[in-house]
């Protein structure tokens, strides 16, 4: 050190000394000009050096419950008519004999034959013989088959409840028949719903569009509807007139089913009626479907008159209004099953290429059958209703 004697004096000269020129008691910390410092780190965006992985699992962002559909009966299918006793026997009024008296006429009651064939309702995929084997390399999703099978068969679930649940006014054609038309009143609905022909009322082989003014044909079920489509609010004496209107005509709903809207319309409706003494816990559930949980009489509305509120996702509201409420009597409404879901495939991976003419592979759900109504008079609808 001999050589810096000269100008060492102080602390700063042997920064600079060492530090360069410009260096004093922070040396280390300068980014200017003084101090030549270059860093270049490596860090998560750096070209080239990181790549997500995403996984195998898929995680749904879509709501694909079908609860109209898992809540009717599923019964098999063994013949494609039924009949039904559509008027009762003709009397006099009494039917009391004066002593020695003759016999009174015979009379009988009216019958009436319903038939109708079984629809099929099919959902395809397929892929290709590369997506298949990519899917098992690098970050693809695995098994591809399988998740597309699993989507598929929810999807396919879905899609028969949206048509269960189409508007009374689209006519069945190869879907299968919807609650909402089999649901309808040919006299009621006329003149509020049904804008391009009465005969849209006609279901399976039955001609409904033949009643006059008030009358009460066998095929009408209980239809609560607004004023000429008229939207009213919503009331528990609309509730409770059609549950009287059913329990008339010897039905005995077993489960209410409508849309999450008008579920929370109706809890609203019972909250000032609230009791707080001997509460219990309700969760209702019909045919493995569970619905909201709630208190009787409590915030949130789980059963009523005893009856299990189902709520679904696809039930039909008309523009700015609740949705629809059907008060269904499953003993006589049930969903008649020729063949249940079933699940085809063909291709590459199963040894048979030509059928679908490609190197890959396609699938199939695919379900059989029509919904049944054996007893018009037991269900109800209420529409036309707003908050």
């Amino acid at each position: 050190m001999s050589g810096s004697r000269g100008y060492i004096r102080t602390i700063e000269d042997m920064e600079r000394l060492y530090y360069g020129a410009g260096a004093g008691a922070n040396a280390w910390a300068y980014s200017g000009t003084d101090l030549l410092k270059a860093d270049s780190p490596l860090v998560s965006s750096t070209t080239g050096t990181y790549q997500a992985i995403f996984g195998r699992k898929v995680w749904s962002q879509l709501n694909q419950e079908f609860n109209a559909f898992s809540i009717l009966p599923k019964k098999p299918w063994e013949k494609s008519g039924w009949r039904v006793v559509t008027d009762k026997p003709s009397f006099t009024k009494g039917g009391g004999l004066p002593e020695n008296g003759t016999l009174p006429e015979t009379s009988k009651p009216t019958f009436a034959e319903v038939s109708t064939k079984p629809k099929t309702v099919a959902h395809t995929f397929d892929l290709s013989e590369t997506a298949m084997f990519l899917a098992d390399k690098d970050d693809g999703l695995g098994d591809a088959r399988a998740v597309m099978k699993m989507e598929m068969a929810k999807h396919h679930a879905e899609h028969i409840n949206t048509m269960l649940l189409e508007d009374v006014d689209v006519t069945a054609g190869n879907d299968f028949e919807s609650l909402d038309r089999t649901l309808s009143s040919s006299f009621t609905e006329s003149a509020t719903d049904f804008v391009t022909a009465i005969s849209d009322h006609n279901q399976y082989n039955i001609t409904r569009n033949g009643a006059g003014a008030g009358s009460a044909q066998w095929y009408d079920s209980n239809v609560d509807a607004g004023a000429a489509g008229a939207a009213r609010a919503l009331s528990l004496n609309i509730i409770d007139g059609m549950f009287r209107s059913i329990w008339e005509k010897g039905g005995q709903p077993k489960v209410m089913l409508t849309g999450y809207d008008t579920l929370e319309k109706i809890q609203q409706l019972l909250q000032p009626q609230q009791r707080f003494t001997e509460m219990k816990r309700v969760v209702p559930g019909v045919n493995g479907v569970k619905g909201v949980p709630g208190m009787e009489a409590g915030f949130v509305v789980a059963t009523y008159n005893g009856v299990p509120l189902i709520p679904s996702k696809d039930v039909h509201a008309d523009s700015g209004e609740l949705s629809r409420m059907y008060f269904l009597d499953t003993d006589y409404l049930y969903f008649c099953t020729a063949k249940p879901t079933l699940y085809h495939e063909s291709g590459i991976e199963t040894g048979d290429p030509f059928g679908i003419n490609r190197l890959g592979q396609m699938g199939m759900f695919h379900t059989m059958g029509e919904l049944w109504q054996l007893f018009y008079r037991a269900h109800g609808k209420v529409r036309d209703i707003s908050a």
